[in-house]
């Protein structure tokens, strides 16, 4: 079995492939003032909770907070007693790579182009819904070229709730019409609504500059809501990322 661990800026999510399927996959915050003890703590529990074995046969994380990369490392070194192996590079898993430089690109990103990559044909478009929201860019000729990154509709909606002393915090539902009737909907309206119509504009003008005819997918934690705001959006793949970790791990065994 092969734990697989995606670092991300908000949260943590692991997950537990047995060479077929997910076993469980698991989601908490980012914290880097965890200790290496306190994650083994919570990483047994979940195991417990879901009745897997706490056992695996090989471990690997893609991590865009290096603060916690040791932590990780420690915890599953020493309480799974396998190595803890990252996703650094396209480059070590046979993802060609244009962006400059290359090793700018983060570990979620790379993990996503390769699991598009074993699932669509290219050219391909990635909108991850993180704390940022990026967009991941592969060409017809399989290589990593770049993309877009915009704030996070999380991230920007609480920045305009804690400056603005009378705008209430909403739920991220679409109202029923863009035009809202009292502050709650306008709100909805603007931030749906809106952010679904900034990310159809961004992914129409790559997939211009690609020739057109990309597929464009979502993933992360709030992309199954934008599916069916964006015209854009063709599916959502919730476990994308975990599902490249997979196919990096893959790689990275045979290379040795």
């Amino acid at each position: 079995m092969l734990l697989a661990i995606d670092v991300g800026n908000t949260h943590t999510v692991c997950g537990v492939w047995d060479g077929k399927a997910w076993l469980a996959i698991w989601r908490r915050a980012t914290n880097t003032q965890d200790t290496e003890d306190e994650v083994a703590v919570w990483l047994k529990g979940v195991f417990d909770l879901a009745g897997i074995p706490w056992a695996v046969d090989a471990a690997i994380c893609g991590s865009v907070v290096p603060a916690i990369d040791k932590v990780w490392s420690k915890a599953v070194e020493a309480w799974l007693t396998v190595p803890l192996r990252f996703l650094k590079s396209g480059a070590e898993v046979g993802l060609p790579v244009t962006y400059n430089p290359p090793t700018a690109v983060g570990a979620d990103r790379i993990a996503n182009a390769l699991a598009a990559l074993e699932r669509f044909k290219a050219p391909i478009i990635v909108v991850d819904f993180g704390t940022a929201t990026t967009f991941d860019t592969i060409d017809r000729n399989g290589t990593y070229v770049g993309g877009a990154i915009l704030t996070g509709v999380t991230l920007s909606s609480q920045a305009l709730f804690d400056k603005a002393a009378k705008l209430p915090r909403v739920e991220y539902v679409p109202p029923e019409h863009a035009i809202g009737t009292n502050t709650v909907e306008s709100l909805q309206s603007g931030i749906m609504f809106g952010y679904a119509g900034a990310i159809d504009a961004l992914a129409g003008r790559i997939n211009k500059e690609l020739g057109g005819g990309a597929t464009i997918l979502a993933t992360g934690g709030l992309g199954g809501m934008f599916v069916g705001l964006c015209e854009s959006l063709t599916s959502y793949e919730p476990n994308l990322t975990l599902d490249g970790l997979v196919v990096a791990s893959n790689r990275l065994a045979s290379a040795l």
